[in-house]
């Protein structure tokens, strides 16, 4: 399930450090204080002295699976850590079947429309996760114009209603320099889906402009016109170069003391706003198979230097086309998110192709 894991063979742990390690990140995880020897000495279930959690102890912090806060005696995990702890010793716990049945639920409802369904499952892996969801907008490998239409409304507007790859309908209202009459809106329409219907949008978004370079005596005014309202309405039409994505619960970040910093929540919400380093994440796990792990400094972003991305793609008739994931801090309750995060994907794109 889990993929983006990095190579620690080469320090081979005793069992008896793997229990230690493991012990100390699910204290970790559950409290988010330094853990010590007398905490990990009670709940190990086993005679060990406190000399001898001491010495283990140390062995893994020279091989820098955790750290000493300098104002605790108790240990943290580290990125490295946490990444031996996810790839070798973590137990995954299954989402149960209600849980599952819900989500299920809560997405078919919105199946017939793509934005809403986004929406729907950003909130829902906030919900569930108690951390930030966001899910990307699918993503088509094509999306060709099937028809258009114009409908006059007041003070020089048009609606344009453009129906993409058969079956997605988008509705744009735009603002035009003059009047156009009803008879004028639907000559243009009917040139442009005998010119255009079929095409790539941004195969006539090219056409568009290439006609607009012609010379005025080779294009009549139905063309012009035509060519005019076309070329505001698929203007900003979305197609498969890019990638945006809805966030939803950026404010349970805000119950992690890790992450409460006033400074340090501004810069990562300018981040989510801004979704440029988010999105180049993004873009990783979607050319990726399966749970993509993010932690820490992996990300190679250091806004997302005390966080985890915990991401999972959907796929539409078979192919990939949209991430979904999770972010949250480095002390998040791994065992019960990754499997949320794959379950969530899976939904997702069954509904998407319940549509189809």
């Amino acid at each position: 399930m889990v993929a983006n894991s990095i190579d620690t063979t080469e320090e081979c742990l005793s069992e008896r450090a793997q229990q230690l390690l493991k012990l100390l990140v699910e204290h970790y995880i559950r409290d988010g204080q330094p853990v010590g020897s007398r905490t990990l000495s009670r709940d190990m279930g086993m005679k060990l002295s406190a000399a001898t959690i001491r010495n283990v102890m140390a062995d893994l912090e020279e091989l820098g699976f955790v750290s000493s806060p300098h104002t605790s005696a108790g240990r943290v995990p580290t990125d490295k850590g946490y990444r031996f702890f996810v790839d070798t010793l973590l137990k995954f716990e299954p989402l149960e079947e209600d849980k599952v049945a819900e989500i299920q639920s809560h997405l078919e409802e919105h199946a017939d429309d793509p934005k809403a369904l986004v929406a729907a499952a950003s909130q829902l892996l906030s919900k569930v996760t108690r951390l930030a969801g966001l899910v990307t907008l699918p993503r088509q490998s094509h999306a060709a114009l099937t028809h258009i239409e114009f409908l006059p409304l007041s003070d020089n507007r048009v609606l344009a209603v453009l129906v993409v790859n058969d079956r997605e309908v988008q509705n744009r209202i735009l603002q035009l320099e003059r009047y156009y009459s009803a008879d004028e809106l639907r000559r243009a329409s009917n040139y442009l889906n005998q010119q255009f219907a079929g095409k790539e949008l941004k195969a006539v978004r090219e056409h568009l402009l290439n006609q607009l370079k012609e010379t005025r005596e080779h294009l009549n005014e139905t063309m012009l016109d035509a060519i005019r309202l076309a070329q505001q309405a698929v203007r900003h039409t979305p197609d498969s170069e890019r990638m945006e994505y809805v966030i939803a619960g950026e404010t349970n970040l805000m119950e992690f003391a890790e992450l409460s910093n006033v400074e340090k929540l501004r810069r990562l919400f300018e981040a989510f706003t801004q979704q440029r380093d988010i999105l180049h994440l993004l873009d990783q796990s979607l050319k990726a198979e399966g749970v993509q792990i993010f932690i820490g400094q992996e990300s190679g972003y250091k806004i997302l230097d005390d966080c985890s991305v915990v991401t999972a793609p959907y796929t539409l008739d078979k192919e990939i086309v949209g991430v979904l994931g999770v972010i949250g801090p480095t002390r998040m309750a791994y065992e019960r998110v990754i499997p949320i995060v794959d379950i969530t994907a899976k939904l997702l794109g069954a509904a998407l192709n319940s549509r189809s």
